[in-house]
């Protein structure tokens, strides 16, 4: 049976339309897949670069701390209190490499913290340079005052002699006689009620007390007494309180300060160490300085 020409185009036009929807939905599933694709491997790129570009930040933090490291090793001086300090910062260069190296590079957070580590670290170090550089001019300007004087004194040795005797030794005498000294310095931890604990977990801040001991030949006139806290790790504690300064040439952070009238008696006085974040368990040190020396130290657990 012949089929009508009318039917068999209308025929083949649903068979064209029928075949064509799946191929039309295909093509759109297709273009999302490939849309998808590019989406996700831009996300990854971008990743990637990141992790790499924070990885060379941390390489480059790592080859500045091993340059500033190698630089202590280079400086040395003839001073055994100066050697002491060294060796101390020679030994938070290398903790702050090791906790360096311990950290992902992905841990903003902790570069940071060590960048501005690093940094305090630099600043010391030029402290110590002008310090040695400052001691060892002055050891060839008294050297050669010495020589000079020696030379004059040949034809008067025995009384010159007698006279620079006593006069070294009242001068060493007035000297250490008008240095500021301290006792009774202790670091205790407070709980919230504001009594003495030693349970990290309860203790809210700390409080670092002395007493100026009395001294008839000190300087009278305010002054300013600076405290260094370390946790157990050895990390400076900071907050918003804490400044720097200068103690016997050497350049120094505080985590505290407060400043006294000293008229030569005894002054009792306490530094709050308060907002620098949790305490942790173990030994806190304590060092307490003027502008002009090292007061002492002190020590306080926390279990």
């Amino acid at each position: 049976m012949t089929e009508d020409p009318l039917e068999r185009i209308e025929r083949e036009e649903r068979e064209r339309k029928e075949k064509k929807g799946p191929r039309s939905v295909m093509t759109i599933l297709a273009v999302i897949a490939l849309v998808l694709a590019g989406v996700l491997g831009y996300m990854l790129y971008q990743r990637n670069s990141l992790v790499s570009e924070l990885e060379s930040e941390k390489t480059e933090l790592a080859q500045q701390m091993v340059a500033l490291q190698n630089d202590f090793q280079d400086l040395s001086s003839d001073y055994e209190s100066i050697n002491h300090q060294l060796d101390t910062s020679r030994e938070q260069v290398a903790q702050l490499i090791e906790k360096l190296n311990q950290t992902e590079a992905t841990n903003r957070a902790k570069i940071r913290q060590y960048e501005k580590e690093l940094g305090t670290l630099r600043s010391i170090m030029k402290g110590y340079i002008v310090q040695i550089d400052s001691l060892n001019t002055l050891n060839k300007r008294l050297t050669a005052d010495a020589a000079a004087a020696r030379r004059e004194a040949a034809e008067s040795r025995r009384a010159n002699e007698e006279l620079t005797a006593q006069v070294a030794g009242l001068s060493e005498q007035v000297s250490a006689g008008k240095v500021l000294r301290a006792r009774a310095i202790a670091l205790n931890g407070y709980n919230s009620s504001n009594k003495v604990s030693d349970r990290h977990s309860r203790v809210r801040y700390l409080v670092a007390s002395l007493s100026l001991v009395e001294n008839s030949l000190a300087d009278r006139g305010p002054v300013r007494v600076y405290v260094r806290v370390k946790d157990p790790e050895g990390i400076l504690l900071m907050n918003d309180e804490s400044v720097s300064f200068t103690s016997g040439g050497a350049a120094l952070q505080a985590t505290a300060s407060r400043e006294v009238d000293y008229e030569g008696e005894e002054v009792d006085l306490s530094i709050y160490v308060k907002d620098t974040g949790e305490f942790l368990k173990g030994a806190y040190s304590l060092e307490v300085y003027t502008e002009k020396s090292l007061l002492g130290r002190a020590e306080c657990y926390l279990r």
